[in-house]
């Protein structure tokens, strides 16, 4: 087994948790770097950008180690929705996505700090929103206050009552760090999970 550190370049409750889920050491550091988008850039191109860059920022402090930066972009109609922070954003980001089919773009990254290799990619889940009521919309946000989620809900959480349905090739993905393409970066970089 490949004895290289492991490092998840994310502060996200949700990444950890994921990431926890293949029983491996690892370690977390918050990168500090600017996640802004640029000027007309696409979603996909976004967030692989913002991984590489949370990774590249973190492997400053950790050049012997792999690490794993992702990042997250929702797009509906066009327009790029972030976190929303608090609870009136929340309100207005569910009330944009009722009734609408909108893309999650999950990026993933697995940089050699060593080698400067990286592996990336971008996987994209489909998810359709049932129509949502004001009610219900405040009626969730109160149960569950998911301000710190790209479209204001949590899939793995009560978030599921709100929708119609989800497309994806990996459940983990929509949560925020896509785990099968994960586990085989892993593999090419000769880390053995089990």
């Amino acid at each position: 087994m490949n004895d290289i550190p492991l490092i998840l370049a994310s502060s996200s409750p949700y990444r950890h948790a994921l990431l926890s889920r293949l029983r491996r050491p690892f370690g977390c550091i918050s990168p500090d770097c600017d996640e802004s988008a640029l000027e007309n850039e696409h979603a996909t191109d976004l967030a692989t950008r913002l991984a590489l860059l949370k990774a590249q920022t973190v492997a400053k402090a950790r050049p012997d180690a792999l690490i794993i930066g992702s990042d997250q972009v929702l797009e509906a109609n066009g327009d790029l929705l972030g976190k929303p922070g608090n609870h009136a954003k929340a309100v207005e980001q569910l009330s944009q996505l009722s009734g609408k089919t909108v893309l999650f773009h999950t990026s993933l990254c697995l940089l050699n700090a060593i080698s400067g290799q990286a592996q990336e990619s971008v996987e994209t889940v489909e998810v359709k929103f049932k129509s949502l009521p004001p009610e219900t919309i405040e009626a969730y946000l109160r149960a569950e206050q998911p301000y710190d989620c790209a479209g204001a809900f949590k899939s793995e959480g009560l978030g599921i009552i709100l929708l119609e349905s989800i497309k994806s090739e990996d459940p983990t993905t929509l949560i925020g760090l896509p785990l099968i393409r994960l586990c085989e970066f892993l593999q090419k970089e000769s880390v053995h999970l089990i």
